[in-house]
C-alpha cells in the first residue's frame, strides 16, 4: 500500500485561456513597451506637479499609470490558478486512502483492503491481494482445514504470547532459504488479544523479520563477503477461530512503509471477521 496516492495530471480549465493570455505577456513585448515609453518625451504637464484639493479626472489618472488590460488579467488569472491549484493538491495529498471489502459467505470471513490493491491468483493463500506498485505489501487469509481441524476457540493456542511464537516459528519456515549467506533475524514485536463487535476473541501478533545476504556467496576470503540488508519486513497476524477452523488474515508491508501507513494498515487488521457458515 504503497499508501500510494495516485496523481492523474490533469489539465486546469483555465489553462488554455491563460496561454492565449499570457501569450502576449513575454519578455520582449514588455522590453519594447518599455523603450519605447522611455524614448517617448513626456510632456511638460505631467512634469509638473502640484498640491490641489480639486478632484481630478480619474480617466486621465488611470492613462498616466496604465498595465495594458491583457497583461493585468494574465497576472490575477495565474496567482488565482495556481493559488487554487496548488491547494487542492496538498487537500489531495493528505487524504486517506479508500478501502474495499472482501466477504467470502463460502468459506465465512470478511475484510477490508485498499482500494487500488489488486488480487494476486495462484499465490497459495486462500485470498491475496497486493499493492501493485510495493511488491512487498500484501495482505492474505489462510485457514485450516475443516476436516483436520476441531478449533474451538482462538485460545486453544494458548494464551497470545505462546500464540505469537508459534505464528513466528511458521514465518521462519516459509522463509528458510537454500541460499548460501543467508542469515535471517526476528523479533516478536507485540502480541495482544481483544474481543471484536462481534463479541468473538481474537488474536493479534506483529512481528519483524530481516534478511541479510553475503554480496558474494561463493567468495573464499571473509572480507570478500560483505553481508547487506535484503530486506526488512513487518507482519502483522490476525487469529480467530470458527466453524472448528482456524482463520489467520496476514499483513506484510516493508517497515519503512509501516511507519508511513500505519493507520491505513490498522484499519485492514481491525476489520478482520470470521462468521458462521450455515450448513
Amino acid at each position: 500500500m504503497a499508501r500510494m496516492v495516485m496523481m492523474q495530471h490533469q489539465t486546469h480549465p483555465c489553462f488554455s485561456i491563460l496561454t492565449s493570455t499570457l501569450s502576449g505577456f513575454n519578455g520582449a513585448s514588455l522590453h519594447s513597451q518599455v523603450r519605447q515609453q522611455q524614448q517617448t518625451p513626456l510632456p511638460r504637464e505631467a512634469l509638473h506637479v502640484t498640491a490641489s484639493n480639486e478632484k481630478k479626472n480619474p480617466v486621465m489618472a488611470a492613462t498616466q499609470f496604465a498595465v495594458p488590460r491583457r497583461n493585468a488579467m494574465a497576472l490575477i488569472l495565474s496567482s488565482y490558478i495556481f493559488s487554487d491549484f496548488g491547494f487542492r493538491n496538498t487537500a489531495l495529498a493528505q487524504q486517506s486512502v479508500g478501502f474495499r471489502e472482501y466477504i467470502d459467505t463460502f468459506d465465512g470471513y470478511s475484510f477490508k483492503y485498499p482500494q487500488n490493491w489488486i488480487q494476486v491468483r495462484g499465490a497459495g493463500a486462500d485470498i491475496f491481494y497486493r499493492d501493485p506498485y510495493v511488491l512487498d505489501e500484501n495482505v492474505s487469509v489462510e485457514l485450516s482445514s475443516p476436516s483436520s481441524s476441531r478449533y474451538k476457540s482462538v485460545e486453544d493456542l494458548g494464551p497470545p504470547k505462546e500464540a505469537g511464537r508459534k505464528v513466528l516459528r511458521q514465518y521462519l519456515t516459509e522463509f528458510m532459504s537454500t541460499r548460501l549467506g543467508v542469515r535471517r533475524e526476528s523479533n516478536i514485536l507485540s502480541t495482544s488479544s481483544r474481543v471484536a463487535d462481534d463479541g468473538r476473541l481474537y488474536y493479534l501478533v506483529e512481528v519483524n523479520i530481516k534478511s541479510f545476504a553475503n554480496n558474494n556467496e561463493l567468495a573464499v576470503m571473509p572480507k570478500d563477503r560483505v553481508v547487506n540488508l535484503e530486506w526488512d519486513r513487518r507482519y502483522l497476524s490476525v487469529l480467530g477461530v470458527e466453524n472448528n477452523r482456524l482463520y489467520e488474515l496476514r499483513l506484510q508491508t516493508p517497515e519503512n512503509v509501516f511507519v508511513e501507513e500505519e493507520n491505513d494498515l490498522r484499519q485492514v487488521i481491525d476489520s478482520f471477521r470470521v462468521n458462521k457458515v450455515s450448513a
